[in-house]
């Protein structure tokens, strides 16, 4: 069975970020993923996990300006030295947090913008912020988000973000595969699991019931099936639940309760 990690931005909202932890490891997770820790010191938020048992499996690099709707810089010309700075501060709080791998966003495409630039550019910033993550041995990621959810984002689908990371041409650069994105943009799980799983180019995973984003187990998407195929197939990474709880979170617990 995958291991499962606690997305701490959109679970257990209804304690404070700090007590989220420990609610979490009460549940049985191991594991934590959220979206940004800058809010908070990179000891404080090391001091939670280590209290708490938990290990930090993922977060994201600083956004940008997310006030004024940005969701990330790496595509947008002209920002490389506000992204390379982002890259510097997600790899301080990475070394601290002990988190071996951090998800770059790529940000929403500029309005009329030419996308062959925005590619150039995203291509060339992930090149050169994987040299820096290697050297501090730590892992990127890039992840297809679906449109509804964020307009005008860049990376849409599975093929071209696979597509990318074999122009980068890092070994540590990987794909986070949401299948929650997935099945809105694209459908046809099974498949796209059994094309990109296998050889380890998958990084990370990530669910949430399709199509309103609560628990795996409401909405049109068959988990314990596919759970079954990454079993299969030997994936053994994590999968982060990124959804947003019903109602209370331990009480919305029982689909992970069932896989046993």
């Amino acid at each position: 069975m995958p291991r499962f990690a606690a997305n701490l931005s959109f679970m257990y909202t209804e304690h404070e970020f700090p007590r989220r932890f420990d609610a979490a490891a009460g549940d049985g997770f191991r594991g934590v993923e959220f979206m940004f820790p800058y809010a908070w010191p990179a000891a404080e938020v090391a001091g939670w996990l280590r209290a708490a048992g938990l290990q930090q499996v993922l977060f994201n690099a600083p956004p940008g300006d997310e006030r004024a709707g940005e969701r990330g810089l790496a595509c947008l010309p002209g920002r490389e030295a506000e992204f390379r700075a982002a890259i510097g501060l997600a790899l301080a709080y990475a070394e601290t947090l002990d988190c071996p791998r951090i998800h770059v966003m790529a940000g929403i495409a500029p309005a009329g913008a030419e996308r062959a630039r925005l590619r150039a550019t995203y291509v060339a910033n992930l090149a050169w912020a994987a040299g820096q993550a290697a050297a501090a041995g730590r892992e990127l990621l890039i992840e297809p988000i679906n449109p509804r959810d964020m307009p005008g984002y860049f990376l849409n689908r599975q093929e071209d973000a696979h597509a990318i990371v074999d122009e980068v041409g890092a070994a540590n650069l990987k794909v986070q595969m949401d299948l929650y994105h997935c099945q809105i943009v694209e459908g046809d799980l099974e498949t796209r699991i059994r094309r990109h799983v296998p050889g380890g180019r998958v990084g990370h995973m990530q669910i949430a019931g399709v199509p309103a984003r609560r628990e795996p187990d409401v909405g049109e998407v068959n988990y314990p099936y596919l759970f079954g195929v990454l079993d299969e197939l030997g994936y053994a990474g994590w999968i982060g639940c990124e959804y947003r709880p019903a109602g209370d979170t331990s009480a919305g617990l029982d689909w992970l309760r069932r896989l046993g």
